[in-house]
């Protein structure tokens, strides 16, 4: 059974990360959303909430499972027997900084990094935007999926 981590803060999932999580499906037989707990971090959303967001928007998809960790995501993928950790680019600052992880990830282990390029329609959609427009009152929901809703 192949198994990628889909690792991030998903504060909040956005449809960028929708998109590779459904593609990442094809690929793999389990992709595990991994959403990284960093206290030093001050988030939008709650872990439960991000949480909540995710298995929501995948209730229909047995192949996606949610879970929380902290650390090193590497070492995670160990611990859990994931060989491999999916990864979406956007642009070419996405592909330098990802880069640099996936060869540090190769070189303390032996756990592969996949990259997905993002859908065009995509690609200009971060979580930091998606946020800027929350706080600003925009209309955040074509950004997201239907299961991201702010109370």
């Amino acid at each position: 059974m192949k198994k990628a981590l889909f690792p991030g803060s998903f504060d909040p999932l956005t449809l960028g990360h929708y998109d590779i999580i459904k593609r990442g499906v094809e690929l793999f037989d389990e992709v595990i959303v991994a959403i990284g707990i960093n206290s030093d971090k001050k988030y939008m959303f709650s872990l439960e909430e991000r949480q909540q967001f995710i298995e929501e928007a995948f209730k229909e998809e047995p192949k996606v499972k949610v879970v929380t960790y902290e650390g090193l995501t590497v070492q995670f993928c160990k611990e859990i027997n994931v060989p491999f950790i999916l990864r979406g680019l956007r642009n070419p600052a996405d592909f330098e900084f990802e880069k640099a992880i996936a060869h540090t990830n190769r070189r303390l282990s032996k756990i592969e990094t996949v990259f997905l390029l993002t859908a065009a329609k995509t690609s200009y959609i971060s979580s930091s935007i998606v946020r800027d427009v929350i706080r600003n009152n925009g209309d955040y929901t074509v950004l997201v999926p239907d299961s991201v809703r702010v109370k």
